[in-house]
């Protein structure tokens, strides 16, 4: 299903996690390995740019990170990214380039690419976010199945088992989430949609989309 594969999605030029992305057919595939791509690459970061704090944190020199912010590793903040009050900042989590991380924003096991916004009290977990994604305030993906069975993404003319208990939303490039929203495990937007303040989106909400609510999905003009 080629409309649910990392290409399709993604702009990977837009990401220090771009090549690693490459190795994959479908986003979600990466998901258990973000932790171990972290250490490995951020051995190779440039010292002029980048510190390291401790053993598996590294932040850009030009990134902006609150006193009040809370980071475990393995973690990477790109340049210019901004983490801002009371982040809170679990680990296995890739920050790109000019990314908002915002206040009381909570994330796990996640690739957000550069420009990305999270930043009003969001919890992305076990997800990927394309270049300029933004999930208005209070928006979350939800990554575990109330009957806590592994999940199933569902495409355009079939499904795919992801072998995954845990995984949350794949959203493409630029894609708006509107405020009060849940993306429920599995989900995947296609670039440039847009999902309307208080949904709760599942499946597949394709390319250059308008998700209004659950069967009324409509194209952008």
């Amino acid at each position: 299903m080629q409309e649910l594969e990392v290409g399709a999605l993604y702009h990977l030029e837009e990401s220090i996690a771009g090549d690693f992305l490459k190795g994959f057919t479908y986003p979600w595939e990466a998901l258990p390995k973000i932790s171990e791509f972290i250490l490995e690459l951020g051995k190779t970061l440039d010292k002029e740019r980048f510190n390291q704090m401790g053993e598996d944190i590294w932040v850009a020199k030009s990134a902006t990170v609150a006193a009040s912010a809370y980071l475990h590793g393995p973690l990477i903040i790109d340049e210019e990214a901004e983490v801002r009050h009371c982040a809170f900042i679990r680990g296995n989590a890739i920050v790109g380039k000019g990314a908002v991380v915002g206040n009381s924003t909570e994330l796990k096991n996640v690739i957000l690419f550069n420009k990305v916004q999270v930043p009003h009290y969001n919890y992305v977990g076990d997800s990927i976010l394309g270049y300029k994604a933004h999930m208005g305030a209070g928006s979350i993906t939800s990554n575990v199945k109330s009957d806590k069975q592994l999940v199933v993404v569902r495409g355009l003319t079939g499904e795919l088992e992801t072998g995954l208990k845990k995984f949350g939303a794949m959203l493409g490039d630029e894609v708006e989430v509107g405020c009060g929203s849940v993306l429920n495990p599995g989900t995947v937007v296609g670039k440039n949609s847009n999902i309307y303040p208080l949904s709760s989106v599942r499946g597949y909400v394709g390319e250059g989309c308008i998700y209004k609510r659950a069967g009324e999905v409509a194209k952008k003009r």
